[in-house]
């Protein structure tokens, strides 16, 4: 069965750190590029980073760039948003998400438009919160 399972959110304050992580199973992980989405209440959903299937190239939202870093272990099948700096804006709920690789469209694409995925996590909800 494929899955994706996020996990690392909580409630942090302003100026705090978080680690989020996407564990997969059932797939080849090292044949995904895995992006990081999020939404918040009332919000259209977000592409935060985005990485390819051998961690070489990486692309991030304007609004977390500086603050947020996308990293992937392919041994352990397991992909992470490492989170600085964090504001009350960046509130919202994470989704991990995969797409194969033979998928057309670049990097970018996929994380501005979050189309095509093959697979998603339930999410993971982050406060940033005094």
């Amino acid at each position: 069965q494929l899955q994706l399972v996020e996990s690392g959110g909580g409630l942090v304050q302003p100026g705090g750190s978080l680690r989020l992580s996407c564990a997969a199973s059932g797939l080849s992980f090292d044949y995904y590029y895995i992006g990081w989405f999020r939404q918040a209440p009332g919000k259209e959903r977000e592409g935060v980073a985005c990485i390819t299937n051998g961690g070489v190239a990486t692309t991030y939202a304007d609004s977390v760039k500086g603050r947020f870093t996308i990293s992937r272990d392919n041994a352990k099948n397991t992909g992470y948003l490492q989170m600085n700096s964090l504001k009350p804006d960046d509130t919202a709920t994470y989704y991990c998400a995969a797409r194969r690789i033979n998928r057309p469209g670049s990097l970018q694409a996929m994380c501005a438009q979050s189309v095509d995925m093959d697979i998603w996590g339930k999410g993971t909800l982050v406060t940033v919160s005094s």
